[in-house]
């Protein structure tokens, strides 16, 4: 059972000043309790790495411009875009092939070269990577593992600019992203209970998902 938490953060906090000013700092605030010099040292990362700068910038241009107009998939296109991306990676969950397939279509469509590598690359059965044959879904039978790491690997001899996760699972994006070579970004976040759209259950806490305030243990 989680302990009752005494250090207040920026998820207590109900003015959220920090994003216009036009209201005050609570007493906890981060920003006002944060080293000025800190805030400085990385302030001029966002104006000195290059790739920093660039990804900053090309993020606020797509935002300023297209702000509550674009989708998610063409919003990733004015990204890549913007960050004259020559060739995307797509690492996608085998279950969604077919919505990747449709991404690959749009992709061309904007002259966006891509390469994709669905997660079960390599075909190797769980059991050989460890995990014992009770966490399968199908028990007794072949069952490749998802392979993160040989997607980030394959994405990286392809010289991909940037890599766009769709759909892979937790912890298997964890990997993904600490093994890619080039810049991630996300299409799609997978929820096998609410097609995809993980922010349902918030929406949805106080009535059909009011047991996301329960205490139990996962």
């Amino acid at each position: 059972m989680a302990k009752k938490k005494n250090v207040l953060t920026c998820g207590d906090c109900a003015t959220i000043n920090c994003n216009s000013r036009t209201s005050v700092f609570p007493a906890f605030c981060l920003t006002e309790a944060e080293d000025k010099q800190e805030i400085e040292e990385v302030n001029r990362i966002y104006r000195e790495d290059p790739l920093v700068s660039k990804i900053s910038n090309a993020a606020a241009e797509v935002e300023g411009t297209y702000y509550g107009r674009l989708t998610r998939v063409e919003e990733v296109a004015a990204f890549a875009r913007r960050i004259k991306a020559k060739k995307v990676g797509i690492a996608t969950c085998v279950g969604l092939i077919n919505e990747t397939k449709n991404f690959i279509k749009f992709l061309d469509a904007q002259g966006i070269q891509s390469y994709t590598v669905a997660c079960k690359v390599g075909s190797v059965d769980k059991t050989e990577l460890g995990i014992p044959e009770e966490f399968k879904i199908n028990k007794g039978q072949h069952e490749s593992a998802c392979n993160p790491v040989l997607q980030a690997r394959i994405l990286a001899r392809e010289k991909t600019d940037l890599n766009i996760i769709v759909g892979l699972c937790v912890g298997h994006d964890s990997m993904f992203i600490k093994y890619s070579e080039a810049p991630v970004t996300y299409l799609v976040v997978k929820d096998r209970v609410l097609a995809h759209n993980p922010v349902g259950a918030l929406y949805t806490s106080h009535s059909y998902y009011k047991r996301l305030a329960d205490k139990r243990d996962l």
